[in-house]
C-alpha cells in the first residue's frame, strides 16, 4: 500500500535532505509531499532544486510553494530582490546563483511555477506552507499569498483548549473541514521542540533547519518521524539563517 511522506521546509539545506531522504525506504508508488521553502538560509539552495527535480523521476512528488519560494521566484525572473527576502535568508541563495548556468536558472524557473499552493487528498488530508483564512477552505481563499504567510491557523490550533472536541460548536470552522492539516512556515523551535508538533488536527512539520533546528520527515499515515542531524552541525562553516 503507497505510503505518504511529509517533508518540511528546507532552506538550501542539501545535505540534511540527502540523509532524511536515504533512511525513509519509500517507494516508487508512494508520494511525498513537500511543504515549501526550499531555498534561503543555507549555501546549497539551487543544489536543492536539482536533487528534487531528479527525485520526482522516482517517485511522485508534490511539491508546495512557501514564502521564499515566491521571493526566489520573482528574482529568478527578472524582478529586483526584495530587500526584506535578502535580509532573511536570500543573500545566500543570490551568491549560490552566481555559479548555475542560465539554462539551469530556467530549468529551476520551470520547477518553481510548477509547484502548488496547496494539496487535498483522497483521505480529505490538506498540506499547504503556511494556512488558509477562508471558512469555505482553501478553495475559497481570497488572498493567494495566505497559503504562503498565513499564521493564524496555526495560532488557533496551538491556542485550543484540548477539552474542546471536534462535535463542539466552539472547535474552529477551518479545522473541521479536513480530517488532518499539514504545514510548515512556522519553526516548532519557537516553542522549544525541535520535534513535528500535533494540536488539535494540525500537525507542523517545520522544525527549524533554517536555524538551530533539523529537517524532518513525517509519515502521514503511521506518524513516524525521520531527522536529519542538526543542519547547522551539517554547515559548520554558515550561519543560515541565524546570521
Amino acid at each position: 500500500m503507497a505510503q505518504t511522506f511529509v517533508v518540511g521546509d528546507i532552506h538550501g539545506a542539501l545535505k540534511a535532505l540527502q540523509q532524511v531522504i536515504t533512511v525513509i525506504d519509500f517507494r516508487k508508488d508512494d508520494l511525498l509531499v513537500f511543504l515549501g521553502d526550499y531555498v534561503d538560509g543555507w549555501s546549497e539552495s539551487p543544489g536543492v532544486i536539482t536533487y528534487l527535480n531528479e527525485l520526482s523521476t522516482m517517485c511522485h512528488c508534490i511539491f508546495l510553494k512557501g514564502n521564499h519560494d515566491v521571493w526566489c521566484q520573482a528574482w529568478l525572473k527578472g524582478e529586483y530582490p526584495n530587500p526584506y527576502w535578502l535580509q532573511h535568508g536570500g543573500r545566500s541563495t543570490v551568491e549560490a546563483y552566481k555559479n548555475i548556468s542560465a539554462k539551469e536558472k530556467h530549468c529551476h524557473l520551470d520547477f518553481f511555477d510548477r509547484m502548488q499552493n496547496y494539496y487535498t487528498d483522497d483521505k480529505n488530508r490538506l498540506f499547504v506552507h503556511a494556512g488558509f483564512s477562508s471558512m469555505h477552505g482553501p478553495v475559497m481563499e481570497s488572498y493567494e499569498s495566505n497559503f504562503y504567510w498565513d499564521r493564524t491557523l496555526w495560532e488557533v490550533a496551538v491556542t485550543m483548549d484540548k477539552k474542546i472536541k471536534r462535535d463542539s460548536i466552539l472547535y474552529p470552522k477551518r479545522l473541521k473541514l479536513f480530517e488532518e492539516i499539514f504545514i510548515g512556515h512556522t519553526p516548532t523551535i519557537n516553542y522549544n521542540n525541535d520535534m513535528p508538533m500535533h494540536v488539535a488536527n494540525v500537525w507542523n512539520v517545520d522544525t527549524g533547519a533554517a536555524f538551530t533546528g533539523k529537517l524532518s520527515i513525517l509519515n502521514a499515515d503511521t506518524k513516524k518521524v525521520w531527522q536529519s542531524d542538526i543542519v547547522q552541525h551539517l554547515y559548520p562553516d554558515e550561519k543560515g539563517r541565524n546570521g
